[in-house]
């Protein structure tokens, strides 16, 4: 995982409008795919509500990568209900993993 400032997560995403928290996402599922994570293409998260279900398999490959560290019902939670927040908390168990 590449490891990125959990500030800097927030900083772009508000900056961007948004566009910065999509790359990232995007990002982090091509990343969890290499490490065994089976994430659909991101194409889905342009389709209304199946950008839910979407969501819940990234958040299932969270908690593969993290090794559990970060379950999949609080890393949807987080990222569903506080956003750019949500996705600086994931990237610090993110850099976490990479530290490892």
């Amino acid at each position: 995982m590449t490891n990125r400032h959990p500030v800097l997560v927030i900083v772009l995403s508000f900056f961007t409008c948004g566009i910065y928290h999509i790359y990232w996402l995007v990002n982090t599922k091509l990343e969890m795919n290499k490490l065994g994570a089976e994430i659909p293409t991101a194409w889905l998260l342009i389709v209304p509500f199946v950008n839910i279900y979407w969501l819940w398999r990234w958040s299932q490959g969270v908690e593969k990568v993290t090794r559990n560290t970060l379950g999949a019902v609080p890393a949807f939670l987080l990222c569903w209900f506080l956003g750019f927040i949500g996705i600086a908390i994931t990237q610090s168990y993110f850099n976490k993993v990479s530290a490892a």
